[in-house]
């Protein structure tokens, strides 16, 4: 795919937050190209960034490239370029399957060295900065490692530099993410430097006022990075931390590292000295070997923590990864059951947890208008990421400005959400 200046160029990105990440990138390179960036409906060319983590990414990825098609058929479109996981794991089928499809790159050319004119698809006040790529550990119902090659952290200097650039255009929110954060640092430091990382980024802010870290892994946690979380103001009191089970049998069988023993004074230690934290974590059910009282170990343990969020995933069964080949597969039916019944416990922890909010003040980040006519606007506290966590509703008597900050008395809750007025 040469000869691409003046070409004008639109993204579609699949998968999670660092998929979008690399969009960024690959719209930085393209730009500095010459190329224009343009909304997908307007674009000659459509670069497709593909998730292939799972069967529901595999099966959305693959429907997303016949809808391309079809625009390509119709003349819409000129070109169809496949990005990320999907063409990294499945090229020559890819290429087999689908000759409408122009070019395909995997992850290789979008590892994370600085691209200084990235181009943002994030709204002006929040930003993702991806610190690391691939795992340090090789969980084994996880493909992330043979899809994304080795772990590979960044410079500390070339995060900075992104930050600094961030602060100064007027950034409110930055979300550190990777696929293991806690582990930056051990392939090119040969130690964990994420707790050095945070005191160096947190030091010359002026603008970021929050400052989120996404994806911690439990085995990775370390003392020095539980106390910059409690004591630096920026760093949000809020802690992503996939557990994925709690029996010590299928911990084991996971390679995750960590017993049940060790995760729950893990979570009482983190509690006890980060005072006000909040937690989302998530969870696999239906893993190999999986039996009814495992998963209702599972079930107590959610009840006797009261997560603020958890995620409840049903265990997919991926090619390459050592969970394939094992005994005992739990049947889907099965799995579903598990599903549902989780995700009934955690509803009622959620909207307990949410009662018990109504009257107290929270600041939050504005970032919509809802209602023109009534100052209804949409909004974040430090404890809800973007896109995976709930939304504050906040009733207003005057204007709010979009990606400031604003204090809001809660009045009234639902699962997942929360009710305010300013």
């Amino acid at each position: 795919m040469k000869n691409l200046k003046n070409s004008k160029v639109g993204i579609i990105t699949l998968g999670c937050v660092r998929n979008l990440v690399d969009s960024q990138a690959i719209l930085g390179r393209l730009k500095n190209r010459g190329c224009r960036i343009v909304d997908v409906q307007d674009a000659d060319i459509v670069i497709l960034n593909t998730c292939s983590f799972i069967e529901d990414a595999r099966r959305e990825s693959i429907d997303t490239i016949l809808d391309l098609i079809d625009l390509k058929k119709q003349g819409k479109i000129k070109k169809i370029i496949l990005a990320g996981c999907l063409p990294q794991r499945y090229k020559a089928e890819l290429v087999s399957e689908f000759k409408e499809v122009d070019a395909l790159v995997g992850i290789q050319p979008f590892l994370q060295e600085h691209i200084p004119d990235q181009v943002y698809l994030t709204p002006r006040h929040f930003a993702y900065v991806k610190i690391c790529e691939s795992c340090y550990n090789h969980c084994h119902f996880c493909a992330i490692p043979s899809i994304k090659g080795k772990f590979s952290s960044r410079t500390i200097e070339s995060i900075l530099h992104e930050v600094k650039q961030l602060d100064k255009n007027g950034v409110k929110e930055i979300n550190i993410v990777g696929q293991d954060i806690t582990a930056y640092g051990m392939d090119i430091y040969h130690e964990k430097k994420l707790a050095v990382l945070l005191k160096e980024m947190t030091k010359g802010m002026t603008r970021i006022e929050w400052v989120r870290l996404l994806y911690t892994f439990p085995a990775h946690m370390t003392e020095e990075l539980i106390d910059v979380i409690a004591q630096e103001d920026k760093i949000c009191k809020y802690i992503d931390l996939p557990l994925q089970h709690i029996s010590d049998k299928l911990l084991k069988s996971m390679n995750r590292k960590m017993t049940a023993r060790q995760t729950r004074e893990l979570i009482q230690k983190i509690r006890k000295r980060i005072p006000g934290v909040r937690f989302r974590t998530a969870f696999i059910v239906g893993l190999p070997s999986e039996t009814e009282k495992d998963f209702e170990e599972l079930v107590s343990f959610v009840r006797q923590m009261r997560f603020e969020k958890v995620g409840v995933f049903k265990y997919s069964r991926e090619e390459g990864t050592p969970a394939f080949d094992m005994p005992h597969q739990v049947p889907e039916k099965v799995k579903e059951k598990r599903f549902d019944r989780l995700m009934q416990e955690q509803q009622k922890i959620s909207e307990s947890i949410h009662q018990e909010l109504i009257g107290s003040t929270l600041k939050v980040l504005v970032e919509e208008r809802q209602e023109e006519n009534r100052n209804i606007y949409l909004g974040r506290s430090e404890y809800d990421a973007p896109d995976v966590d709930g939304l504050v509703t906040i009733h207003s008597s005057r204007d709010l400005k979009l990606g400031d900050f604003a204090d809001v008395k809660i009045i009234g809750s639902s699962e997942y959400d929360l009710i305010a007025e300013a």
